[in-house]
């Protein structure tokens, strides 16, 4: 995973901090989906995008679709597991997304995660869906471990 930078990184992430997480990354083109939704790509490929709302996502009580999901890319299944399966992670799934390399998490909990804990999720979903070279490049310029 990607080291997330230490200035911040006590403060809360917001849901602002999403989009410019995301729009912040290199070769990043922001599209709008069918009900102007934000879909962040890298090289064509998605790796942060608003959900609308769907019935595989909803409250537990009272079965209303949840109207702020955010899908975001993982490297691996053993990142998404990770993510998951820890009780104190605002992070989940659903069958829709089984075999699929992404989290969800609504935008209502993001704050549950501090601005650092948010840029890593952000940057190894970038990582994630750029192309080798990009990968590369960028970790070689921020000095991390490729």
């Amino acid at each position: 995973m990607a080291t997330a930078t230490r200035r911040g990184s006590a403060r809360r992430a917001r849901l602002a901090d999403v989009h410019a997480l995301a729009n912040g990354m290199p070769h990043v083109s922001r599209v709008d989906g069918p009900l102007g939704n934000p879909i962040y790509q890298v090289g064509g490929k998605s790796f942060v995008f608003f959900r609308n709302p769907r019935p595989d996502a909803v409250d537990p009580v009272t079965g209303e679709r949840y109207p702020d999901v955010i899908v975001i890319w993982v490297p691996s299944e053993a990142d998404k597991q990770a993510l998951v399966q820890d009780p104190d992670s605002p992070f989940f799934t659903t069958s829709h997304f089984d075999g699929h390399p992404s989290v969800l998490v609504r935008g209502a909990r993001i704050g549950e995660l501090t601005l650092a804990e948010l840029t890593e999720v952000i940057q190894d979903a970038w990582l994630a869906r750029a192309s080798r070279r990009r990968a590369a490049d960028w970790l070689a310029a921020h000095h991390l471990p490729g």
